[in-house]
């Protein structure tokens, strides 16, 4: 039982680092209407530890690729057989992120004995933990500007299957590109 209440505490704390949504940011200036064709920028996938062979591979490139072309279709974008409107730059970071997690043990009031109240004690560890982002960049092709941009952060889970990982980069950029086109 102790075992249980301990772990649905840290799920809840690293659930909460989780949550935090997708974010962009945008040109207002921009007519996001006149955007119908894209294509890849001169580097489509930049990796941020840039040498970290755990992120960086032909494969996670390919899910990439395939999974912002899909969303891109689907929010009307096409790629370009010659000049696109747009450039697209995908970015994946990972980090280490570290949380403190405070279990409490003990300490209910009811009697205990000859004593009111109860002994507890508290345990603080330090929890490491990695969290990808995936960032889009879309960019004017005629001025090379940033017109959009967003990102999404999630912790990763280890052990997934190759069409697991597949379906995890899909279902991030959809949660990335849900906020294109912008509405202001």
């Amino acid at each position: 039982m102790l075992r249980s209440l301990m772990l649905l505490s840290l799920l809840v704390v690293l659930g909460a680092c989780q949550a935090t949504g997708p974010r962009a940011d945008f040109d207002t200036t921009r007519d996001f209407n006149r955007y119908q064709t894209w294509s890849w920028a001169e580097t489509p996938v930049t990796y941020a530890p840039a040498n970290d062979p755990r992120l960086a591979s032909d494969l996670t490139t390919q899910r990439v690729e395939e999974a912002v072309a899909a969303q891109l279709d689907v929010r009307g974008l096409r790629p370009a057989q010659d000049a696109a409107d747009l450039k697209v730059r995908a970015s994946v970071v990972l980090e280490t992120r570290r949380d403190n997690v405070t279990t409490h043990y003990g300490g209910g009031w009811g009697y205990w004995g000859p004593y009111w109240g109860g002994p507890g004690y508290s345990q603080t560890r330090t929890v490491d933990y990695q969290v990808m982002t995936l960032q889009i960049d879309l960019l004017d092709a005629a001025d090379g500007r940033l017109v959009w941009r967003g990102s999404d952060s999630k912790i990763v889970r280890d052990r997934l299957s190759p069409a697991e990982r597949s379906q995890e980069m899909h279902e991030r950029a959809a949660r990335v590109l849900s906020n294109y086109p912008p509405n202001y």
